[in-house]
């Protein structure tokens, strides 16, 4: 099983034009994204509910995942206004609000900054998200807070009190550690 996403190009859409394929804005926008098991399981869910699609070819592609009503691919537009029809509704519910705008963007950004914060490697990140110079990830995708700041200062003081307790053991205890294993 495929347990990636193959980033190769996107579909776009305008009115002037309908339905068009691009190829990523860089050479490091081409590129297998591994897919998480929650992630590959959601696809499997798409894949297994969805209608089959009126046989649409873009620019010689077909077989596009995410469909619309009537059969066809789904483009950025349709997810703007999903978005805001699913914060409205959530809004109305929850006391904290989401953002009255959201867009796939928006989504990326999340993914990028919950990854940052999670620790995931600098140079992993910026080839997931598809960024050919690691400031533009850094910079403008990669949000810190005051929570993940205090987080990661807990983490560091952790470590460092575990090398500590680790390097203040008696040599003889360290020796008959050694044996043991």
């Amino acid at each position: 099983d495929k347990r990636f996403v193959n980033v190769d190009h996107q579909l776009l859409r305008s009115t002037e034009d309908g339905y068009y394929i691009e190829a990523p804005k860089t050479d490091s926008g081409y590129r297998q994204v591994p897919m998480s098991a929650a992630a590959y399981k959601a696809f499997q869910r798409v894949l297994h509910r969805r209608k089959d699609g009126k046989g649409v070819v873009v620019d010689g592609y077909k077989g596009f995942l995410f469909l619309n009503r009537d059969g066809l691919p789904k483009a950025a537009v349709n997810y703007d206004s999903m978005f805001q029809g699913l914060a409205k509704k959530f809004n109305k519910f929850h006391a904290e609000p989401l953002p009255e705008v959201m867009t796939p963007h928006t989504m990326r950004h999340t993914f990028c900054t919950r990854m940052a914060n999670a620790g995931m490697n600098p140079k992993a990140l910026q080839y997931i998200m598809g960024h050919s110079n690691i400031v533009m990830t850094l910079n403008y995708y990669a949000h810190a807070t005051f929570h993940s700041a205090q987080e990661e200062m807990e983490r560091l003081q952790a470590k460092s009190q575990t090398a500590a307790a680790v390097n203040a053991q008696p040599a003889s205890e360290s020796a008959q550690e050694s044996k043991a294993a």
